[in-house]
């Protein structure tokens, strides 16, 4: 609807705006788990694309069918199920498309921000570490 729209869109693109990195240090206060804050930061990273495309394919119906299906009495959850959701579904999955390499962006900067905490098994402690020893193929392979 028209109300949860103008609710909630101006938090999400405030959230959508703001950098990774400054977001980071609020997830490490209240999150213990590493992979948890990992995940977080991947999730809020991706989340917004997905959103984004959605919402512009509910709102890309057909104002023709949109009225064919008022003139036949659809509720508005017919509506929903039978004409808005099948025309957003080629923009939903064109956002998740985007959300997935945007989601191992977010974990990899995460992990940059988070330090490896004494592990070494994340991607971005072997970029950091082919980085330091000058080993372009290792860098090059962690990087692709």
């Amino acid at each position: 609807s028209k109300w949860v729209e103008m609710s909630f869109f101006p938090f999400a693109i405030v959230l959508q705006v703001t950098p990774i990195v400054a977001i980071f240090p609020l997830i490490n206060i209240y999150v213990d788990d590493q992979t948890t804050k990992l995940l977080l930061c991947a999730w809020i990273v991706a989340f917004f694309p997905i959103l984004s495309n959605t919402t512009l394919g509910l709102n890309s119906v057909d104002r023709n069918l949109r009225d064919m299906f008022r003139l036949n009495g659809a509720t508005r959850w017919q509506q929903l199920r039978y004409l808005r959701l099948p025309a957003a579904m080629p923009y939903f999955l064109g956002g998740l498309k985007i959300a997935g390499g945007l989601s191992l962006i977010g974990a990899v900067v995460a992990e940059f921000v988070a330090g490896a905490q004494g592990q070494s098994s994340g991607l971005a402690s072997r970029i950091i570490e082919a980085g330091y020893r000058l080993n372009a193929p290792r860098l090059f392979a962690a990087l692709i």
